[in-house]
């Protein structure tokens, strides 16, 4: 009995003494982050006092390579994916810049956006995660119509990317994530597709463009859609018949989502 008591305090100590190393590691992060941050703004606007105090903090709240920022009173409060903490200083000094150039501009302030140095370094990192993160998680559904389009659109050129379901949604209908290589697509399509599966190919395609056009980068803003996206996205064969049928077959799941619940 007294041997396993002792145990239990051992657990006890150790957890303690891991909590505490931790939130001492926390610490240590945070401070260099200030700095960082600081840095970041500085080589901006180097005509220019950083008049903010900052925060950063690492959690497992976000897919690998999330991050976010927001204002609270002065303070630049910046939450990162624990995977960013072994990343170089270069480039998360481009990750801070781009996430300061998108809250300067959703709050009008007079902040000019640019490109730099290290906000190309950080995008050139994102557009190339792909190539080491898994691929275990596809669904054979997914699956067979990226098959499809990736043959017939891109030569079978095209690595195969996470594929997943999303929500049952007739508005979102798919997205792709840079930053943990994964496609979504809308589970309304789990039925359209056994109508129409070209339906379904129609919305991959878009997504599978994403992946392999990337973005473009100018003046600290993404552009997903630019104007060879959209050439190329309507080289769909029967771009603008397909779309019809997409659009009224999707009309007809709202209503039959309509009565069922009235």
């Amino acid at each position: 009995m007294e041997a396993y008591n002792n145990i239990l305090i051992f657990r006890h100590i150790y957890g303690t003494i891991i909590k505490f190393l931790n939130a001492q590691d926390e610490y240590k992060c945070n401070m260099a982050g200030e700095g960082i941050v600081e840095e970041a703004f500085r080589l901006m606007y180097p005509e220019r006092d950083f008049p903010y105090s900052a925060s950063i903090k690492y959690t497992d709240h976000f897919n690998d390579y999330g991050a976010n920022v927001r204002f609270r009173g002065n303070v630049l409060e910046f939450g990162l994916s624990r995977s960013w903490r072994n990343v170089s200083k270069e480039i998360r000094i481009g990750l801070f810049q781009e996430l300061m150039l998108k809250i300067f501009a959703r709050r009008k302030m007079e902040m000019r956006g640019m490109n730099t140095m290290h906000i190309d370094l950080y995008n050139g990192f994102v557009k190339n995660l792909h190539i080491a993160i898994p691929k275990t998680n596809i669904e054979p559904l997914l699956k067979g119509s990226f098959d499809r389009v990736n043959e017939r659109y891109f030569y079978g050129q095209v690595e195969i990317p996470n594929l997943v379901w999303g929500e049952h949604s007739t508005t979102s209908l798919g997205s792709y994530n840079f930053k943990i290589d994964t496609i979504r697509i809308s589970r309304v399509f789990e039925k359209l597709n056994e109508k129409d599966p070209e339906l379904l190919d129609f919305v991959m395609y878009h997504e599978v463009l994403h992946k392999a056009h990337k973005f473009r980068n100018n003046r600290g803003k993404n552009r997903y859609h630019d104007s060879a996206f959209r050439m190329k996205e309507k080289q769909f064969e029967d771009f603008e018949g397909v779309d019809t049928r997409l659009k009224n077959a999707l009309k007809r799941a709202r209503i039959k989502k309509i009565l069922w619940f009235s």
